[in-house]
């Protein structure tokens, strides 16, 4: 009986000794929480090169931070007005992947008006469409709101190359044609791409578009 009770006793000790032991011990540290999403950024400048017509640059920069999507334009809408613009990204799938950004705008300088639009970037492995387009409600004068767009179907052979079609609806030029298009040429290096836009080509109002862009 006297052993009984003494390995009881001793269990009874061990028993409090590993209780005090498991009670001393920190808690495991909490899983790290995630960072903020970082801002990145883009900077393009395309220059038109249309016959008749004087030389000029169509400069953009983009700023995206998560959903964030921020960005600004010059000789877009109007020569000689800029515009801002703030908006959110959705984006889908996987494999095949779609970023919805509606996006909502002002236009100041020679054109006044308030520009609602959307952009859109379709994927599937070597194959994209993009498409941006927008309205532009001319405060000044209703006859002079217009609807702009510009879209892009391109397929990259490989990483450093795309080609494709062009197509873009603007008032910033007069070619006789609602809609041009033509054919487009990029190559990119380490973030940084030129690409080459003939437009219209084979008529008589054809004209040639040059880009230069970096991202970072």
């Amino acid at each position: 009986m006297r052993a009984r009770r003494l390995v009881l006793a001793v269990l009874v000790a061990l028993a409090s000794a590993a209780g005090a032991t498991v009670a001393q011990q920190p808690p495991p540290p909490a899983a790290p929480a995630e960072g903020a999403p970082e801002w990145s950024f883009a900077v393009s400048a395309y220059g038109y090169f249309v016959p008749e017509e004087n030389y000029f640059t169509l400069p953009i920069v983009t700023a995206d931070r998560g959903g964030l999507h921020l960005e600004g334009r010059y000789n877009y809408e109007e020569h000689g007005a800029g515009s801002v613009f703030f908006g959110w990204t959705f984006s889908f799938g996987e494999e095949v992947t779609l970023d919805l950004t509606p996006i909502l705008g002002g236009v100041f300088g020679d054109l006044s008006g308030i520009a609602p639009g959307l952009e859109l970037d379709l994927g599937y492995k070597g194959l994209s469409f993009y498409f941006e387009g927008e309205y532009v409600h001319d405060l000044s004068d209703e006859e002079g709101s217009f609807l702009y767009g510009w879209s892009e179907l391109s397929y990259a052979p490989a990483e450093w190359i795309r080609l494709g079609l062009v197509g873009q609806r603007t008032r910033l030029y007069d070619t006789g044609l609602d809609v041009q298009r033509g054919l487009l040429l990029g190559l990119s290096y380490r973030g940084w791409e030129v690409a080459g836009y003939f437009f219209n080509p084979g008529s008589d109002d054809h004209f040639e578009v040059v880009s230069l862009s970096v991202e970072f």
